[in-house]
């Protein structure tokens, strides 16, 4: 049975900025699209295609913290570089994707890679938030460096594409990046009248994003920057590129716990947040300059 569409949203009208490097889209959260109901997913910023210029700053966002649950960078167009109090660092470029599980605690700046900031030019990324559960919220923080060439691969029949596997399992074919919870995430790169048909188990919370393109979803059209949210009924989804398209399509197993969250901090209690403050007014998370 194919997965039902419960709504598929424009763009936000306005982007906001994260630091002075990142315009960003919010998709969720928001009154509509709270955090349970596309658990374990908590958040969704998209850097629409923006050109930024050249510039000797380096434009980005500056030392902050974060706690209890983990960040996902995707990279479309152009370069981002971080660091972390651990230290671990690295440079993300088109098609590579920064995995950071923030766990117990951890400090973290990313900006735009210098040579790219130098020379200017289109920035596109995606920045996903995935919740960590109870269990796995003080794991030791950890940076999984994903390169395009890491990527599962599955070249779609009759020249229609292919679909770089983040995470997860598409048609028996696994990604790189390990998961606390079930999750797939997956790039689907379609050329115009490609077709994909993958099942998602009707217990995910189902989401898709395109990031360009126009596509067909379970028989409803969907354009650039629209987002499909799935009904948790039927398992298969079916998607047809009505012109050279770029989709992702994520999904994941709820996460059934409560969600305490101010900013960075995302844990399951207000006490707990409290000890998160804490922990980080303290310098328990590090030092990074």
């Amino acid at each position: 049975m194919k997965k039902l569409i419960e709504k598929i949203y424009s763009r936000p009208a306005r982007p906001g900025m994260v630091g002075d490097g990142f315009r960003v889209f919010n998709y969720f959260p928001n009154a509509e699209l709270t955090q349970k109901r596309v658990s374990p997913f908590l958040l969704l910023d998209f850097n629409a295609e923006y050109d930024f210029g050249p510039s000797d700053h380096i434009r980005g966002v500056d030392v902050h913290p974060h706690k209890g649950f983990e960040t996902v960078t995707i990279a479309y167009k152009g370069s981002v570089a971080h660091h972390d109090s651990t230290g671990n660092s690295g440079v993300i470029n088109p098609g590579d994707v920064q995995w950071m599980t923030a766990g117990a605690g951890i400090l973290h700046k990313e900006y735009h890679e210098e040579s790219f900031s130098k020379k200017g030019g289109p920035f596109e990324m995606v920045q996903l938030w995935v919740n960590l559960p109870a269990k796995d919220k003080l794991t030791a923080p950890k940076y999984q460096p994903l390169t395009a060439d890491q990527m599962g691969k599955v070249t779609l029949p009759d020249n229609g594409g292919v679909v770089n596997i983040i995470a997860g399992n598409f048609n028996e074919n696994k990604g790189p990046a390990t998961t606390y919870t079930p999750v797939n995430l997956f790039d689907i790169r379609l050329n115009k009248g490609g077709k994909l048909s993958t099942d998602i188990p009707v217990t995910h919370n189902s989401i898709l994003l395109v990031i360009e393109g126009k596509v067909t979803v379970n028989g409803e059209e969907a354009g650039a920057h629209d987002f499909v949210l799935f009904k948790n009924e039927g398992e298969e989804i079916s998607i047809t590129a009505g012109e050279d398209s770029v989709v992702l399509l994520l999904s994941g197993e709820p996460i059934d716990e409560p969600i305490a969250q101010y900013g960075p901090f995302v844990m399951n209690t207000q006490q707990e947040l409290q000890v998160a403050f804490r922990e980080f007014q303290s310098g328990k998370f590090g030092v990074l300059e």
